[in-house]
């Protein structure tokens, strides 16, 4: 992305066996290489997609480190020259299991991790999972960018934390329930237009014995403008453009951040 601030973002909309990590690190790998068919800048991937929700055997098929995600991960961003941000895992640790998001760059290298700092009472996370405490910045070829997940979207401060660290594009990864779709959809509209940033959400499609997940994978921009959207129902790739240089054109058509006032809040 030399000259160009343009880039072509696939957002992969899968279905996860629940607690089958092979099998869904083997579709992964297929969408993947799919999606690279089509030469775009980056792939995103959904939340837990390699376990789902089956938090009580996270200790039996979580990923140690997150060691296994990371070489494979890594080894398919060099291998198609893809920047590649990973939905996320069930991370193993010492001090817990985490629900952690990584970055890779063409060349396969890590340029982000982030762990997932809200933790859902409604789907018992935090009875299973620790919670993260560092933000999710990461650069994207040459583009301030950050991740975060799922829940995190009902935080608007914990999103604009992230965009006063510069971020452009946000990257959403989920696994967000079908009956709350309206909340999904405008959750996101509402953190485009008032952080004027594209935001690139990736859900899940299917159900577990406990959920059916809404899909509707969404890119939206600064304007809060749906620019794709795909259905709740199928597996599928969303494709889309983002154009970093409308950021800049709609932060400077109403300034907003220069017009804080954040003394008083």
């Amino acid at each position: 992305m030399e000259d160009s601030m343009k880039l072509t973002v696939a957002a992969i909309q899968m279905d996860i066996q629940l607690g089958n990590p092979k099998e869904n690190i083997k579709r992964a790998s297929e969408r993947i290489e799919q999606a690279a068919m089509k030469k775009p800048d980056v792939i995103v991937l959904p939340e837990l997609w390699t376990t789902g929700y089956d938090l009580e055997r996270l200790d039996e098929i979580g990923d140690t480190n997150g060691d296994e995600i990371k070489r494979l991960m890594s080894g398919l961003a060099s291998k198609y020259q893809v920047n590649i941000v990973a939905g996320s895992i069930a991370k193993k640790t010492d001090e817990g299991i985490y629900n952690t998001m990584y970055a890779f760059n063409r060349k396969g290298e890590q340029t982000g991790e982030y762990s997932k700092l809200h933790l859902i009472r409604l789907m018992q996370e935090e009875k299973y999972i620790a919670p993260g405490s560092r933000k999710g910045n990461f650069m994207l070829e040459n583009v301030p960018a950050a991740g975060v997940i799922c829940y995190d979207i009902r935080f608007p401060e914990w999103i604009r934390a992230h965009i006063l660290e510069g971020a452009s594009i946000l990257f959403v990864p989920a696994e967000w329930p079908a009956q709350r779709l309206s909340h999904w959809r405008n959750l996101l509209i509402t953190r485009a237009i008032e952080n004027q940033c594209y935001v690139v959400a990736c859900n899940r499609v299917g159900s577990d014995k406990n959920n059916t997940f809404a899909g509707h994978t969404m890119v939206i921009d600064p304007w809060g403008e749906i620019i794709a959207e795909t259905d709740g129902e199928e597996e599928t790739i969303l494709f889309a453009e983002v154009d970093t240089d409308l950021v800049e054109e709609v932060r400077n058509r109403i300034p907003v951040f220069e017009d804080r006032r954040p003394e008083f809040y």
